[in-house]
This record gives structure tokens, C-alpha cells and sequence, in this order.
């Protein structure tokens, strides 16, 4: 069992493994696409693979496309050189059920796969087709980002700025310039769909390509003309969008077991760039993709295989319900105490009663009070699902040392923004919530490296850990507190909390409480022991 297309033509051993097969002419579909493209995607790597790939899958095994995608990597090309020219850029997309069965389904809607470096020409080509309806984007929130730490432009966007190059050093560049060949071309429509996840990323597509525009105009590179398209929603769109299905990076479980059905090429690689890819993606059952609609050029028929399509304001109000109160915050209490706990599992900390019964109250008690409600998903449903069904799903490999990857920068939107509802709507006074302030406190100590056995580890990377450590180094277990100088540099910083904790009587709670966590071996199990009640 070998994935490629002619492979596939021998569909008897495939079947018997219980795998689905596109129920569709790949080479006919690939010459309908090449000849009229609508779909360009941007971002080879595994979400792209397991989600808006399989969405437009379903679309031409129920005959309601005669289309696929064509996608362009920019970041690290390793991507298309290895885990799709080999296969015919077909992908093996395997879906792992909370109940321990997989789904194992071959994706054949990547019609054509290209890196940025050396291919403009076809980029132009594609981006200049009158059909072309949607250019999509899973390249993460950094992609989008013109600017340092500082506020200072990078230089190679400094560089993008001063000249029209058929080779720009940015992506952010490349799009802008793609677009202005298709204001040349007759001004023609587009819709610019950012599919990452991260707040208003719509927005933050627009005003990347809007800087490049402006500057272009200033510098006299181009004609006003071309911002005056630009900010026009009625030819080019960038709508908003909320994704959310967990995909981890390829399984070697997976990867015995499907190497068990006979199944070849199943490897897993390792990039210079640190990307880790396969053949196969796995990625978990539940899934959400929720789109603002405006498309200025129609659109795949995405709702006919799950997409919603809604306006902005629902779109902003269920990603907040996500990443605010029902998903997100929840994910961040599991990585940092699952990293003091010694778990390596999200699904394990899921059997820890302590663990569980907290993001419980969280979620629950903190959380849902103030929740934005979308009005066209529950969120008390959503949360359900998160808890009862998602996270506990052990074939999802996913750990808590990825997901506490830069929490400084996370903590804003998923703590604080449920800090600031509670002061603007003047519900509850937020010194007497419990578990917020649990979570913060459980930071702190994680912040020590230092695990709840008085082992040393890692933490994961973020761009604030060194200062971070810096406040807390003299801090040992076994020390007492009080802890308020050494502490306040960072819980009054409200760039971490969105709010300045001394101001609101909430940092002397979490001193009290971080003063518990360090008192000694196994202090974090017992301070969990008294606040966490079954």
C-alpha cells in the first residue's frame, strides 16, 4: 500500500484495511484546478493537511466541486520536498476517536504543491486567474508580523518597502505584490481568508498588506489605485475566522499502526526547521471552522461540509468563547501544572481527579459567568465537549510541554480578558475567585523549573522567560514568604494580566497561594488538595 495515484488504482488492499478512497478522478480534477483555479492555499503543514484539505475533500466525494487546492509553502519548504512530492501530493489523514478507533481516509483535493522560493511566475499566474475565489492562510500569527519586540520593522520588510522585486524577502510582501498583480490585471476580486488561530486575524492580514500598500504608494512604486482596491470590501475581503481541531505532530503509535496494515512510507521527519511531518497527519474527530462571509468572487460551498458562515460579530464572539473561557484557558491550567506534576499527557491529566475537578471549577464557576455567548454555539455545550470528551481522548498525543509554549503571551487574552469582564460588568469582585488565581499562582511556580519531586526541568520556550526567571531566581523551595516584592514586578504588569492585580486586591491572593506551592516536595499536590474540592 503505497500512497500514489496510480498506487491507488488497485483499491482491493486499501478497502480491506478500512481505508477511504477519493470517490473522485484525481488527474481530472487537477486539470480543472490548473486550468481555472478558485482555491490558494498558503502554509503546507499539518492543520492545513488535516482540516480545510479534507473540508474541500468532502466537497468532491459528494460531487459538488470539480475543484481542488493548490498550495505554496514559504516557511519551510522541507514540507513539499518531503512529505508531498513523493506521494503525489496525496496525504493519508487519520482521524482519532475518543473511543480508540481511527477513521483512515486518503486526501486527494492538494492538487499541486509549490514552494515560494523561485516560483512567482506560476504564483502570478494562479493570482491573476479571473475564477480564483479565496486565498487562505494557516501560517501562524507570527506570519503576519512586520515588526520586532520594539515596534521596529524588520528589515527585510524595510527592504520589501523600497522595491517592487519579483523575489520579495517577506511573505507578507509576496501577497501584497500578488495582489497588486491582480489590481493590474482588471482589478479583479478576492477574498484573503486567514485560517489562523489568533484573534481578528482577518484584521491582522489587512493591515499587513495595507503597510506594504501604503508604502509602496509613499515610495512611488505604485499608484494610489492599488490601496484604494485594497480598502475596498466589495473587491478584496479579508474575512475573520475561528479554526479550532487539535492536530498534533505525526504519532509513532500511528505510525506501527499503520505500518501494521502494510502501509508505506509512513516515516516520520524531522526538518531543519524543527517541523515534524509524515505522509500521514493525525489530528482529532471534533473540528470548528467558523468564516465571516464575504467573498467578493464566490466561494466553495464549505457549509456543505461543515463550515459555518456567519458575520464578524458572531465570528469574534464564539472565537472569544473559545479562546477566553471554554477551551483555551482550560488547555494552559493543564500545561503548567501538568509540567509540575511530572505528566506528559493531556489525556493522563485528564484521570488526575485534582486536575480535572480544576478545570472544571474554572471553566464552570470563573468562566461561564461572564462568557461571550455566540448565540449559535452553546457554550455550555462546547465546554462539555472540551472536558467530558476532547481532552481525555488518549489517542490524541498531545503534551502539556507544547501547549505551555509561550504562556506569557497567552495569559492576556485567556485569564485576563475574564478578569476585565468581571470589573466592567461589576458581577463578583475578582479577589474572591479561587481559581484564576490558582492558575497564576501555579504559573509562578512553574516558572522556577523546578517540579512539584524538587527535580529540575526545562520550561517551554517563550520570549518573556528570561525576565520572568529573573524576578523569581533567589526563590527556593522550602522558602517563606512574604513574597511581595520580589513578585510584584509581575503581577502588576497588566500587559501579562490585562489588569494591574495590586490594583484590584487580587496579587495578595495569589502571593498567599504561590507561598503554599513553594513550601516544600509534593506542596503543589497538597495546596491543589485544599483549594480543589470533589
Amino acid at each position: 500500500m503505497k500512497l500514489g495515484i496510480t498506487d491507488l488504482k488497485n483499491k482491493q488492499p486499501w478497502q480491506d484495511k478500512g481505508y477511504q478512497l477519493p470517490a473522485f478522478d484525481i488527474n481530472k480534477v487537477k486539470q480543472n484546478t490548473l486550468k481555472d483555479p478558485i482555491w490558494l492555499h498558503f502554509g503546507a503543514g499539518n492543520i492545513f493537511r488535516a482540516f480545510p484539505a479534507a473540508l474541500q475533500q468532502t466537497l468532491l466525494d459528494k460531487g459538488l466541486s470539480d475543484k481542488g487546492i493548490i498550495v505554496c509553502e514559504s516557511y519551510d519548504e522541507e514540507i513539499i520536498q518531503k512529505a508531498y512530492t513523493p506521494f503525489d501530493n496525496l496525504s493519508l489523514l487519520v482521524t482519532l476517536k475518543a473511543d480508540g478507533t481511527t477513521d483512515k481516509k486518503v486526501i486527494a483535493s492538494i492538487v499541486h504543491a509549490i514552494t515560494a522560493t523561485g516560483n512567482m511566475a506560476e504564483l502570478t499566474k494562479i493570482f491573476t486567474t479571473p475564477s480564483l475565489q479565496m486565498v487562505s492562510f494557516t501560517i501562524t500569527e507570527k506570519g503576519y508580523s512586520l515588526t520586532d519586540s520594539k515596534g521596529e520593522y524588520y528589515q527585510n520588510v524595510l527592504d520589501d518597502f523600497q522595491t517592487l522585486s519579483e523575489n520579495p524577502k517577506t511573505l507578507m510582501g509576496m501577497i501584497a505584490l500578488l495582489c497588486y498583480k491582480r489590481y493590474k490585471a482588471g482589478k479583479l476580486p478576492i477574498a484573503l481568508v486567514s485560517m489562523d488561530n489568533c484573534s481578528h486575524n482577518g484584521t491582522k492580514l489587512y493591515n499587513a498588506v495595507k503597510t506594504f500598500a501604503d508604502n509602496w504608494v509613499k515610495n512611488g512604486l505604485v499608484e494610489k489605485g492599488f490601496t484604494d482596491y485594497i480598502n475596498n470590501p466589495k473587491l478584496v475581503s479579508f474575512p475573520w475566522s475561528m479554526i479550532d481541531k487539535i492536530t498534533p505532530r505525526p504519532s509513532e503509535q500511528v505510525k506501527d499502526m499503520l505500518q501494521a496494515d502494510g502501509f508505506e512510507g509512513a516515516e516520520i521527519i524531522k526538518t531543519t526547521k524543527n517541523t515534524y511531518i509524515s505522509s500521514f497527519v493525525n489530528a482529532e474527530q471534533t473540528q470548528y471552522l467558523v468564516i465571516e462571509d464575504t467573498f467578493p468572487n464566490l466561494r466553495p460551498s464549505l457549509e456543505k461540509a461543515g463550515v459555518i458562515f456567519t458575520d464578524r460579530q458572531t465570528v469574534n464572539k464564539i472565537e472569544k468563547m473559545k479562546v477566553c473561557t471554554c477551551l483555551n484557558p482550560l488547555h494552559t491550567i493543564l500545561a503548567v501544572y501538568g509540567c509540575l506534576l511530572g505528566y506528559t499527557s493531556i489525556s493522563q491529566e485528564m484521570k488526575d481527579k485534582h486536575l480535572k475537578t480544576f478545570i472544571q471549577k474554572a471553566g464552570y464557576e470563573e468562566g461561564l459567568p461572564v462568557v461571550v455567548d455566540p448565540g449559535i454555539i452553546k457554550p455550555e455545550d462546547f465546554i462539555k465537549e472540551v472536558i467530558e470528551k476532547r481532552f481525555p481522548n488518549p489517542f490524541v498525543p498531545d503534551t502539556p510541554q507544547r501547549i505551555a509554549c509561550d504562556t506569557s503571551q497567552k495569559i492576556p487574552v485567556r485569564f485576563g480578558e475574564t478578569l476585565k469582564a468581571y470589573i466592567a460588568t461589576g458581577k463578583r469582585e475578582i479577589s474572591t475567585l479561587t481559581y484564576i488565581p490558582l492558575f497564576i499562582a501555579g504559573w509562578l511556580r512553574y516558572l522556577m523549573g523546578v517540579d512539584d519531586e524538587g527535580n529540575p526541568f526545562t520550561p517551554s520556550p517563550d520570549p518573556m522567560l528570561e525576565v520572568l526567571q529573573g524576578y523569581i531566581k533567589d526563590i527556593s523551595l522550602g522558602d517563606k514568604g512574604p513574597f511581595t516584592e520580589t513578585l510584584k514586578p509581575i503581577l502588576s504588569d497588566s500587559n501579562i494580566f490585562g489588569v494591574n492585580l495590586y490594583e484590584h486586591n487580587l496579587a495578595s491572593k495569589v502571593e498567599g497561594m504561590f507561598e503554599e506551592l513553594v513550601a516544600g516536595k509534593g506542596a503543589v499536590r497538597k495546596t491543589l488538595d485544599k483549594y480543589i474540592k470533589f
